[in-house]
C-alpha cells in the first residue's frame, strides 16, 4: 500500500511582506486561485492558496535563510497554456519561456510555458494534450 496520496503543498518564500502581498494577489486575483487561509503579520505572514489538487504555502520571512534543497520550479496544470500565460503577462510577471509544444515520450504530448512569479519563483504552466 502506498502511504503517499499526492502533493499537499509546495512552500515558497517571498522577499518580505510587500513581496508576499504581491504574490498572494497574483495567485488569488490574476490566476483566480482561492485563498484558503492566511495568518501572522509582517515578516511572520503566511498564506495557503488552493492551486487545485495541491496547495501553495507562501511565507514572507525574507530574513530567514532558505533550507538547502533542489526545488527547481512549481508546475501548474492548466487546460489552456496560452490563456493562462496571458493572465500572467497582464499581471506583469516576466515570461521566461513562451508557449512551447513538447512530447515527454511518444504518448505524452504537452504544451508548456515558464514565468518568474512575484516571489521570485520559477513557475511552469503545463497543458496535457
Amino acid at each position: 500500500m502506498n502511504p503517499i496520496s499526492g502533493i499537499h503543498h509546495v512552500c515558497l518564500k517571498a522577499a518580505g511582506r510587500a513581496a508576499w502581498e504581491r504574490a498572494v494577489a497574483f495567485y488569488t486575483q490574476a490566476l483566480g486561485c482561492p485563498l484558503v487561509r492566511s495568518w501572522g503579520e509582517g515578516s511572520a505572514s503566511g498564506a495557503m492558496i488552493d492551486l487545485g489538487g495541491c496547495m501553495l504555502e507562501l511565507f514572507a520571512d525574507a530574513d530567514r535563510p532558505l533550507p538547502s534543497g533542489v526545488l527547481r520550479h512549481l508546475a501548474l496544470r492548466t487546460a489552456d497554456v496560452d490563456a493562462a500565460l496571458e493572465l500572467v503577462r497582464q499581471a506583469g510577471c516576466e515570461i521566461t519561456m513562451g508557449p512551447t509544444d513538447k512530447a515527454l515520450g511518444p504518448d505524452y504530448p504537452i504544451r508548456i510555458a515558464f514565468f518568474r512569479g512575484p516571489a521570485g519563483e520559477s513557475v511552469e504552466l503545463i497543458q496535457e494534450r
